[in-house]
């Protein structure tokens, strides 16, 4: 009887060893009921696909927004000296104007473009366009047209062209997730006219201004290659879809040095709305000229903090002249919204419809006051005739 007793003993210590090691390390074995877990559902790869090697691919994204960015060539009638001697300035002011002393030649230039709309309408910067006297389209499928300007908007460095061709591919906007700094961002253009071409980088830094390229700046910077060729072209997503029209570089030689800014597709879509609507863009007008306050203008007025604008001037008739607006007012509102730079209030007063009523704040001899004002629309230095290239 002993010797059963331990015998069942040791038996009875080896189950429970077991069910101890699989309770530990396999639990879904010891119930029935529980749903065994299902293994982790794979990374969408609609763009994101695997190539050769089985490394990461972005071939999708790009075969989906490729046939709807195109080249952009222009062509203009350009006056030169006829002589070496009179490239000196001096020389050319005297005698340039003279018979003999001066000839015209064609030169050409080369820009991107993007297909926006199904009917033909392609978005490019203005300064690919600028002066040209012929516009001519390249598709990647090998056609090619001429191209109408329909509107330009230099300000914000932005043109609309027109072409006429059947069964146009357009690019789609991306109008979800906003952009952040470290996604993944192509550029797609056709950089010194070697072909359609393909760059890969990220995000680098949103909300990029102060850089004198354009009057309204809210830039994406952008590591991808961008360089000459690839102005007016698509910066995408890794979806396809157009997220900035590629604008200008950061260069001292020309080439590509990392540093590449794209102007927003949001603020793109609405300057072609507005183009394609009534072929300019409008603009809300004060009528002032703003100026940042300097520590030393701070001093000078005995201002605690330097967030506002001095009005540096005022324009006779204008809105802000009409409203009682004086130079040498703080401008520290706008629409109960603070004024932080001479930047940030251009871009406040820019969404401002034409003939709508405004608050600005003021500081004036130490007081605060409020004033209301008639916006304006803001008149354009520039605007190009509408015409056929």
């Amino acid at each position: 009887m002993r010797r059963f007793w331990l015998l069942f003993a040791q038996t009875v210590t080896v189950c429970l060893g077991i069910l101890f090691i699989v309770a530990t390390l396999r639990p879904d074995w010891l119930s029935r009921d529980a749903p065994r877990q299902a293994p982790p559902a794979p990374p969408q790869l609609d763009q994101i696909t695997l190539g050769a090697a089985g490394m990461p691919s972005y071939a999708s994204a790009v075969a989906r927004a490729a046939p709807a960015v195109v080249s952009v060539y222009t062509s203009k009638q350009v006056r030169e000296p006829a002589f070496p001697l009179l490239e000196d300035p001096d020389l050319a002011r005297l005698f340039g104007d003279l018979p003999g002393f001066s000839r015209h030649r064609r030169a050409s230039a080369l820009g991107s473009g993007v297909i926006v709309r199904a009917e033909g309408y392609v978005l490019t910067n203005y300064h690919v366009i600028d002066a040209a006297d012929a516009i001519r389209v390249a598709l990647g499928d090998g056609r090619e047209t001429k191209a109408q300007l329909v509107g330009a908007d230099p300000e914000s460095d932005l043109a609309v062209l027109k072409i006429d061709l059947p069964d146009l591919a357009s690019i789609e906007f991306s109008n979800g997730q906003p952009l952040r700094v470290g996604d993944v961002v192509l550029a797609i253009g056709n950089p010194f006219g070697v072909g359609q071409t393909t760059t890969m980088g990220i995000v680098s830094a949103l909300g990029r201004n102060r850089l004198g390229i354009n009057l309204y700046e809210n830039f994406i910077q952008t590591d991808a290659a961008i360089n000459p060729g690839n102005s007016g072209g698509a910066l995408i997503d890794a979806q396809g879809r157009l997220v900035g029209i590629n604008t200008a570089i950061y260069s001292e030689t020309g080439g590509s040095l990392g540093i590449g800014f794209a102007i927003p597709s949001a603020a793109a879509n609405i300057i072609l709305e507005q183009i394609v609507a009534k072929g300019h863009v409008t603009r809300g007008w004060l009528g002032i000229e703003p100026q940042d306050i300097t520590p030393d203008l701070a001093r000078a007025f005995n201002l605690k903090q330097q967030n506002g604008v001095i009005v540096a001037g005022v324009l006779k008739g204008g809105p802000a002249a009409q409203a009682g607006i004086r130079v040498g007012d703080i401008v520290r509102e706008l629409d109960g919204q603070p004024v932080l730079d001479t930047i940030g209030f251009l871009n406040q007063i820019a969404p401002l419809a034409p003939g709508q009523k405004a608050a600005l704040t003021l500081l004036r001899s130490g007081k605060q006051l409020s004033v209301t004002i008639n916006v304006g629309e803001r008149p354009t230095s520039r605007r190009p005739k509408t015409r056929g290239r």
